[in-house]
C-alpha cells in the first residue's frame, strides 16, 4: 500500500508482453494449442522461481521471495484507478471518467451514464480484491514465491486471452479454466473476509446475505462472490447489461438495493482495503504456523 506499482518495467506487464509475442507465434483455433500456450507459460514462470529461490539462503531469499510477492499484488494500482475514478464523476466529468475506464473494465464504456461508470468501477474493484490481493496472499502463504509466480501468471493469461472473443474462445479456454481452478479455495476465503470487513459499518448480516443469495449467479463462479459481498455492504445492485466489443452481455442482478453513485466508490475502496488487511494478517498467520509445524 505504500509502495505501489512501478510505473514502468512492471515484471507482470514485462510477463504479457512475452505472452502476446508467444500467442502471435503459437495461435490455432484450437483447444489443444491454447493448453500448450498456458502450460509453457505457467508452469515455465513458475519452473524459473523455483529455481531462483532454490539456490538462495537467508536475506537474499527473503528478499527475493518478498519482491516476488510485491510484484504480484495490484492493490495499490486497484485503489489509485478507482479513486480517479471517483473523482473524474464526482466532478461531473463523465467524458473523463469514460476515458479511465478501460485501466479498470473491458466492457465498451463510450456510451455509459455516471450509474454505470460507477457499476463497472465497484465491479472491478470487488473482483481485483480477489485476483490481485487475497488469492496472491494465499498462494504465497502456502507456496512461497513459485506459487504466487505460476497464480500471477495464469492470472495474466486470463486477462489476454480468456476473454470470448472470436479469436480466443477455444485458445482462451485452458487459461480461463486455470484461473477458475486456482480461484476456487481463495475467492471463498476472500468473500468470507470481506463480509467481515463490511461488518464494521453494521453490513455484515447485508453482506452474508446477498452472497448466498446472488453470489452464484453469476458467470464467474468466482467473481460474483466478491461482487455479491460488496452489492451487499454497500446496499447497491450490480450487475445487468455489458458490452464487449458491440456485443450485448446480460448480468444476472447481484443484490437488491438502489443504483450506485460515485460515492459508493470510495465506500467500496474502503471494503477493498478492510478486506485486504483481514488477507494479509489470516495468510501471515498461516504461513508462521506452517513455518513452526
Amino acid at each position: 500500500m505504500l509502495l505501489g506499482d512501478p510505473t514502468r518495467l512492471h515484471p507482470v506487464a514485462g510477463f504479457g508482453d512475452v505472452a502476446l509475442a508467444l500467442e502471435r507465434r503459437i495461435w490455432a483455433d484450437s483447444r489443444r494449442r491454447g493448453a500448450l500456450f498456458t502450460l509453457l507459460l505457467v508452469a515455465g514462470t513458475g519452473a524459473a522461481s523455483c529455481v531462483a529461490t532454490s539456490h538462495l539462503r537467508g536475506w537474499r531469499r527473503v528478499l527475493l521471495e518478498t519482491a516476488t510477492l510485491w510484484c504480484t499484488l495490484g492493490g495499490r494500482s486497484l485503489d489509485r484507478a478507482a479513486h480517479a475514478m471517483w473523482q473524474a464523476l464526482a466532478a461531473g466529468d463523465v467524458a473523463a471518467a469514460r476515458e479511465l475506464a478501460p485501466t479498470l473494465v473491458g466492457r465498451d464504456t463510450a456510451n455509459l451514464g455516471t450509474s454505470d461508470l460507477a457499476r463497472a468501477t465497484i465491479e472491478s474493484v470487488a473482483e481485483n480484491t480477489g485476483d490481485a490481493i487475497v488469492a496472491p496472499l494465499f498462494f504465497f502463504a502456502i507456496g512461497g514465491a513459485p506459487a504466487v509466480a505460476a497464480y500471477r501468471a495464469t492470472n495474466t493469461l486470463d486477462a489476454i486471452v480468456g476473454h470470448r472473443s472470436d479469436r480466443h474462445r477455444r485458445f482462451g479456454w485452458a487459461s480461463a479454466r486455470l484461473d477458475d481452478l486456482l480461484n476456487l479455495v481463495p475467492a471463498r476465503l476472500g468473500a468470507a473476509m470481506a463480509a467481515l470487513a463490511a461488518a464494521a459499518d453494521g453490513r455484515g448480516p447485508s453482506a452474508i446475505a446477498t452472497l448466498r443469495a446472488d453470489g452464484h449467479r453469476h458467470p464467474s463462479p468466482n467473481a460474483g462472490l466478491y461482487e455479491a459481498v460488496f452489492a451487499g455492504a454497500l446496499g447497491v445492485k450490480l450487475g445487468g447489461e455489458n458490452r464487449y466489443g458491440g456485443i450485448v452481455e446480460h448480468r444476472p442482478t447481484l443484490g437488491s438495493g438502489r443504483a450506485p453513485q460515485p460515492d459508493d466508490i470510495l465506500a467500496a475502496i474502503v471494503l477493498a482495503r478492510r478486506a485486504a488487511m483481514l488477507a494479509a494478517f489470516a495468510f501471515a498467520a498461516a504461513l508462521e504456523l506452517r513455518r513452526r509445524a
